[in-house]
């Protein structure tokens, strides 16, 4: 008996093992590429849709397939069928799943994967339970055996070396599903070639309770092409969502290392900063131990640059810091380590083999610095003040070779500028006295050491007095009472001037409460910023949660900031001043006519009073000069509408010269000196 074939479903059934063979591959790349319960999970659906796309192959090919007989097909011997196909798929999948894939492995593979084609096929032809049985010729039989063998290894060799494949990933995959799709096919009609139907044969599954081949036929396609379409669309979901992964995870690490960069590094001139240079010196320290070497700790610090910053600007500073760490730099080794600390003040680490060594580089860096630098069509001119502290022979430990380095540029400075200074033994009382005032100072806010005193501020006219400047002192244990000058420089260049900061703003404010509950309702109280304290992010809060605990009008509060201070970044100073005026609180610029002041700037800064520094006021009866600088500022406040106060007035004459002028405040030793809140209310009393 001859059958016929259907070319339109030889064609199709053609496609289908090109699709199925795709499927395989992009399948074999997902699992290469996962582990764990996501590969199982891959593992299973690919081998359900590869099982399924061999599987339907094989039953569209016996579709095309036409006897001159009823044909069914049996559904036990069918689903038997598909789960050897699905079987052998899992297997190669798995197979190529693996690290590697040695050629004695390979071969295995591909028999038992082979033999499960072929038995998936061989079963497919029993389930048309013909009778009599199909006879088949050994030679094609063999023949087909050998194709799906080959077949078999081909596909999980092309698998293996193209799973992990990123390059022209889809060009190369549909070139090697073309040709498994033609090793399938291939082994499937050679195979068919091999079955012989004797005449007067009958499909038994045709009968009784076989399936229908039409029925058959459109369950296989949907379901095939349903498969494959799923398995396809959620291997190029997984494979964007994997590229969206991978930009986002290139993106967090390129934001990661951003971060980091701004977390050790100055923003201005992007040296090391603090935090970073503590941890190379810390290192250096444990290799040096292992190594057996000296290295050096170089402070340094620009002799010159307060008086640029202020006559020009803190932009055209900033230029200059940034020539001049570029210009240090250039002297350095790429080991060697180059920090700043803020301001003008630098940090140099390297290694040495004596102290000559360490002389030489100081003279390069005195000499290179020393050099005009020429900013904006300005030539300016800065030195250097160094100190140098060596490991081990001055300090073994971190702090120790810092506060030391920092001990012998002070020294330095002393000295006359512009040099440097070796450590000595000398300086260590300094240093330990620095050291042991930090400390101490640390303790110090949370002993309640800390008072203040209160210096009246009265009107130039004579009328009583309407508040009080709060001035921190330390109670020190040992050495008595000590002044703001002993303690808080030592505050400021450790950054514990913040929370002492805030513990004088806080104690101000809880005095203030108590005079006006005990009747001074109208007093005021004017509490100094400092730099530290008035960049910092929290300033608005604390101050508006501090007048809240204290249940005080913003209006009873003046915060005092140096011209200097304000001036030193116009635009963020003219965000923290509209913040602070916005809730209610005065602003007086301190020390005013010290500082270089742009008239452009001042006029938008809101702030509510100026405060002529001591200085003017020391000299103002005998100097023709100082009177004029006074008379001057008093013109100017005017014209902003700007309350002016005096401050140093030290004797009547200045007192009276002042009101003379036109001041609205005065404060000085004349009129009362600083003093604790009792003694402060008996003067008023008095008064």
């Amino acid at each position: 008996m001859t059958g016929t074939y259907s070319q339109s479903l030889v064609v199709f059934s053609l496609l289908v093992a090109i699709l199925a063979s795709y499927t395989a591959l992009d399948m074999a790349g997902r699992l290469a590429s996962t582990q764990g319960r996501v590969a199982r999970w891959w593992l299973a659906g690919g081998a359900g849709a590869m099982g399924l796309g061999i599987w339907s192959m094989h039953f569209i090919g016996m579709l095309a397939f036409h006897l001159p007989i009823p044909v069914g097909y049996d559904l036990g011997i069918t689903l038997f069928s598909l789960a050897v196909s699905v079987g052998a798929s899992a297997y190669a999948l798995w197979l190529v799943s693996r690290p590697s894939l040695p050629w004695a492995r390979l071969g295995a593979g591909a028999v038992l994967m082979g033999l499960g084609i072929a038995a998936m096929h061989y079963l497919g032809m029993a389930a048309l339970r013909m009778q009599p049985g199909i006879d088949y010729d050994p030679f094609w039989f063999t023949l087909s055996l050998l194709i799906a063998i080959s077949a078999a290894g081909a596909a999980l060799w092309i698998a293996f070396r193209l799973r992990l494949e990123q390059r022209r990933a889809f060009l190369l995959r549909g070139l090697a599903s073309l040709v498994m799709g033609l090793a399938i096919v291939g082994m499937h009609y050679t195979g068919m070639a091999a079955a012989h139907f004797p005449p007067g044969s009958i499909c038994g599954a045709a009968y009784g309770e076989g399936i229908d081949a039409k029925w058959l036929a459109v369950l296989v396609i949907v379901t095939t092409l349903a498969t494959l379409g799923i398995a396809l669309l959620a291997s190029v979901f997984d494979r964007q969502m994997r590229t969206r992964t991978g930009m986002l995870a290139d993106s967090l690490a390129h934001a990661n290392e951003k971060l980091l960069q701004a977390a050790l590094h100055d923003p201005l001139t992007q040296l090391p900063n603090r935090m970073l240079l503590q941890d190379r010196i810390e290192q250096a320290i444990e290799k040096a131990r292992r190594r057996h070497f000296s290295f050096a700790v170089m402070f340094c610090d620009l002799d010159g640059f307060k008086a640029i910053n202020d006559a020009y600007g803190h932009q055209l500073g900033d230029k200059l810091l940034i020539q001049m760490s570029e210009r240090v730099s250039a002297l350095l080794r790429s080991q060697d380590t180059f920090a700043r600390l803020g301001g003008d003040e630098f940090v140099i680490v390297f290694q040495v083999d004596d102290p000559e060594d360490a002389a030489v580089v100081a003279e390069r860096i005195i000499a290179s610095v020393g050099e005009p630098f020429l900013i904006d069509a300005l030539e300016l001119q800065v030195t250097a003040s160094l100190g140098i502290a060596l490991y081990p022979a001055d300090a073994t430990s971190e702090r120790e070779l810092m506060a030391h380095a920092d001990a012998a540029m002070y020294h330095t400075k002393d000295g006359g500028r512009n040099g440097y200074t070796f450590f000595t033994e000398s300086m260590h009382v300094s240093a330990n006295r620095q050291l042991k005032l930090l400390q101490e100072l640390r303790r110090a806010i949370h002993r309640n050491e800390l008072v203040l005193h209160y210096q009246p501020k009265f009107p130039a006219s004579g009328q009583p007095l309407i508040g009080a400047e709060a001035l921190v002192r330390w109670q020190h244990p040992e050495l008595g009472l000590l002044g703001p000058d002993m303690f808080i420089p030592v505050a400021e260049r450790s950054g514990l001037i913040l929370p002492l900061g805030d513990w004088v703003l806080d104690h101000a404010c809880a005095q203030l409460r108590l005079w006006h509950d005990a009747g001074h309702a109208e007093w005021s109280m004017a509490v100094n910023l400092s730099p530290l304290q008035f960049g910092s992010a929290t300033l608005l809060d604390t101050v508006k949660r501090t007048l809240e605990r204290h249940r005080l009008d913003p209006r009873h509060l003046t915060l005092e900031v140096t011209e200097t201070t304000a001036m030193k970044d116009v635009e963020a100073s003219l965000q923290i001043l509209h913040g602070l005026t916005a809730m209610g609180v005065n602003i007086s610029i301190d020390d005013f006519g010290t500082g270089y002041s742009s008239l452009l700037y001042l006029k938008r800064m809101p702030a509510t009073e100026l405060k002529i520094d001591r200085a003017f006021v020391h000299d103002l009866e005998d100097n023709a000069e100082d009177a004029a600088i006074v008379s001057s500022i008093i013109a100017l406040g005017r014209s902003l509408q700007l309350r002016i106060v005096a401050e140093g007035v030290e004797t009547d004459g200045q007192r009276q010269y002042l009101s003379d002028m036109g001041c609205d405040l005065l404060q000085g030793y004349h009129l009362g000196r600083p003093v604790g809140a009792d003694e402060f209310l008996r003067l008023a009393q008095a008064a």
